[in-house]
């Protein structure tokens, strides 16, 4: 079960609260409206200002069983490896953004393939999804935001150097689905709540 999420020491939030209507322009305040049962932010004219999730798309670049992982060069968790992920974009599918974002981040080239689970940073309001992709072209190589791509095997990932509890829980769930594993995903096994609760 994953540790602390590395990021604690530079959370990724969802900045700071609107104070004015994106439609309107007049200035919010929390209310809670009849038909709900949490606080939004309503304007006089009863526009509401939704705060949701990002959503985080990645693979798990493999070929011949080997799992490639990426160590950013970016905050948050600079040193630290993750999947090649990043922030889905409008006007583009999940699978297109999975695999966008290893190119950018690896140089490889991939065929996405089956889905390896969806996973959530509640506090710090990110859902990311992580499929495994199979290498069909390119050579390993660092981009802008990464400084090292590496393969690893099931039984070689740096589990104390990973940057996010979401790429921990990932990663067990593909290493469990490997040949002469127990197979299960239990993303919820491994999310831990907003470190600001309790």
């Amino acid at each position: 079960m994953p540790q602390q999420d590395a990021t604690d020491s530079y959370p990724m939030t969802l900045g700071e609260e609107p104070r004015f209507c994106p439609a309107c322009g007049r200035p919010v305040e929390e209310r809670v409206l009849e038909e709900d049962h949490r606080p939004r932010l309503v304007c006089p004219d009863g526009h509401v200002t939704w705060r949701n999730p990002r959503v985080v798309v990645g693979t798990f670049p493999v070929r011949d069983g080997r799992v490639y992982l990426a160590r950013r060069a970016i905050e948050p968790a600079l040193g630290r490896w993750g999947n090649p992920s990043g922030f889905l974009e409008v006007g583009e599918a999940v699978e297109e953004g999975a695999r966008r974002e290893t190119e950018e981040e690896t140089e490889l080239r991939v065929e996405i393939g089956e889905l390896v689970g969806v996973y959530s940073r509640p506090h710090a309001g990110i859902v990311t999804i992580v499929y495994e992709a199979t290498v069909v072209g390119g050579r390993p190589e660092p981009a802008a935001e990464t400084s090292e791509v590496r393969e690893f095997g099931p039984d070689e990932i740096p589990w104390d150097e990973l940057a996010f509890s979401t790429v921990e829980s990932a990663l067990r769930d593909w290493v469990a689905r490997q040949p002469g594993r127990e197979r299960r995903h239990e993303p919820e096994l491994y999310v831990e709540g907003d470190p600001d609760d309790g």
